[in-house]
């Protein structure tokens, strides 16, 4: 069971579970006087065959749910869930393996989108109660992706501050002096012209 990357990852088969033809595929028929997949052919199984299809029976289930799971949380990055089938003795068929496509690449210009889209990949090739290897690849490439366009955002937020800080100095500077030149002008209008006196006792 696997999520597979649109732009490389694939959520795998779990553990124990093969792709199609390596999984607990049925090869014994049912009794032929019973229609496939009816509770009378199941009754004509052998007890080989009765034991592979409880196999079968249980391994669909689990792949259905795992993913399901990747498909539920990952959201509108998430494809359709493609799955793989093995006919049991009994003759329906039952999925054994699986994936979901889901898209990895970053969102162009904007490390923010690429961030919390991240989060969502991850949080989807996780989601399943056991993980594959595979799985825990795409949630590692989704933590690398992030950490890149965590760098970027940092330093993009590192030069908009540089920006605005050396205009801020411009303008104080320009204030400055222009608070020195207006001083300057106001006293020389102002100051009255006095003679000075001594008085002595």
């Amino acid at each position: 069971m696997s999520i597979s990357g649109i732009s490389s990852a694939l959520f795998t088969p779990t553990a124990g579970q093969g792709r199609r033809g390596q999984g607990a595929a049925g090869t014994g028929q049912a009794a032929e006087t019973a229609p496939p997949g009816t509770p009378a052919a199941e009754k004509n199984l052998t007890s080989d065959q009765q034991s592979q299809l409880r196999e079968l029976k249980k391994t669909d289930a689990e792949v259905r749910t795992h993913e399901q799971a990747h498909k539920t949380a990952g959201g509108p990055y998430a494809g359709s869930i493609q799955l793989e089938y093995t006919t049991g003795p009994d003759g329906r068929r039952y999925a054994t393996a699986g994936e979901v496509p889901i898209d990895v690449s970053p969102v162009r210009g904007n490390p923010e989108a690429t961030i919390t889209k991240m989060e969502v990949v991850k949080r989807a090739a996780l989601a399943p109660q056991n993980p594959s290897p595979q799985d825990r690849a795409v949630a590692s490439q989704a933590d690398a992706t992030k950490a890149q366009a965590q760098t970027e955002l940092r330093q993009s937020r590192s030069g908009d501050e540089q920006d605005g800080n050396a205009q801020s100095g411009g303008l104080l500077q320009v204030n400055a002096l222009q608070v020195a030149s207006n001083y300057q002008r106001a006293a020389s209008v102002t100051q009255p012209a006095f003679n000075v006196v001594a008085i002595s006792a």
